[in-house]
């Protein structure tokens, strides 16, 4: 990990990196846009889209590439092979993805591509620092903490389903990891932080509704990658209920709807409409009422994570209960009049 010697100094690179990552996400995504555009490169909406639109897709081919050069620029200045491995990780898993994106790679050997590259990520995390604070052996905390990576990696792709919610998400990660590194003592990891929160508000810029630009796999797979690695190096440095509570609206509405269209019998792995936020868009909420309510709830969550990194666990474990619940059952009265 990173070593800075003092928390004001972390905080200063992290929002010092932030503006850089926006305003290099801005160029590269004018650029990337020109290009999709020019080719053509369009999600034309179908019977399980959330917009109305022919729109460019493949955003993540500027926001992986500048969130990858800042992350392995920060691991080879500061000799964190964290930084080099995540942001080599989220190289490889764009190229994979924009190959999926347009010619739909096959589910299982996709999935073997996320499983590999996040157990060769986890072999970076040090053998002393357990992720599930020594409750478990270190195989099965290492097995565990791959498993857990990998639904991490799909579920982000899982719930990049509206304009903005991604970028809302990624920018509520990227800022809680920053404040909870900070106040847990693990400044170092605070930058990355930073540089995830920039990246997303350089995208936001494009995605915000009505998007100019969709993410794609290229995108939304990385993100999951890098900010799951980001957690996963949190929880293994004591800091396993601040991990749980920053993603955790992420996490319940993507386990309960999978849960929910496993037990109906359908296939799980195509895509569908069916998440607590996309059925308050049927509902007749906008795209932009829907990702405010989430960054509203993140705000909270962020601030539930805080507690349980400065020492008070449990009161931060139950606010982010209680905080979730309550989100989702925001997004749950706005569904009522959407089609079953």
């Amino acid at each position: 990990m990173l070593d800075f010697s003092s928390p004001v100094l972390a905080m200063q690179t992290a929002a010092a990196l932030a503006v850089a990552a926006a305003g290099l996400t801005v160029v590269a995504t004018r650029k990337v846009l020109a290009y999709l555009r020019r080719r053509q490169i369009l999600d034309h909406p179908n019977e399980r889209s959330s917009h109305v639109l022919p729109t460019p897709r493949g955003g993540g081919l500027a926001t992986t590439s500048v969130l990858a050069v800042l992350f392995a620029a920060l691991g080879w200045r500061f000799g964190g092979v964290e930084g080099i491995a995540l942001g080599g990780g989220a190289l490889a898993l764009m190229a994979l993805s924009w190959w999926d994106d347009r010619h739909t790679l096959p589910v299982l050997p996709r999935f073997a591509a996320h499983a590999a590259l996040i157990a060769l990520a986890v072999l970076c995390v040090p053998e002393d620092r357990l992720v599930f604070q020594g409750v478990l052996p270190l195989w099965a905390d290492r097995v565990l903490a791959v498993l857990g990576w990998l639904w991490f990696v799909n579920l982000y792709n899982f719930m990049d389903g509206i304009d903005g919610i991604t970028g809302v998400e990624t920018l509520s990660l990227g800022v809680g990891l920053a404040v909870v590194a900070v106040l847990a003592g693990l400044p170092g990891l605070a930058p990355y932080g930073g540089a995830a929160a920039g990246v997303a508000v350089g995208f936001l810029c494009f995605n915000w509704h009505p998007a100019k630009l969709f993410l794609g796999d290229s995108g939304s797979v990385p993100f999951g990658f890098v900010l799951g690695g980001l957690l996963v190096l949190l929880a293994a440095h004591g800091q396993l209920a601040a991990a749980l509570i920053l993603p955790a609206y992420y996490l319940a509405d993507a386990t309960i709807t999978l849960v929910r269209r496993a037990l109906n019998g359908e296939k799980v792995w195509q895509a569908h409409r069916k998440h607590f936020y996309q059925r308050a868009v049927q509902g007749g909420r906008r795209h932009d009422q829907v990702a405010l309510a989430i960054a509203a709830g993140n705000l909270l969550l962020v601030g539930c994570a805080a507690a349980a990194a400065a020492g008070f666990e449990g009161a931060g474990l139950a606010g982010g209960v209680v905080v979730t619940a309550g989100l989702l059952a925001v997004l749950r009265h706005w569904s009522r009049g959407a089609a079953k």
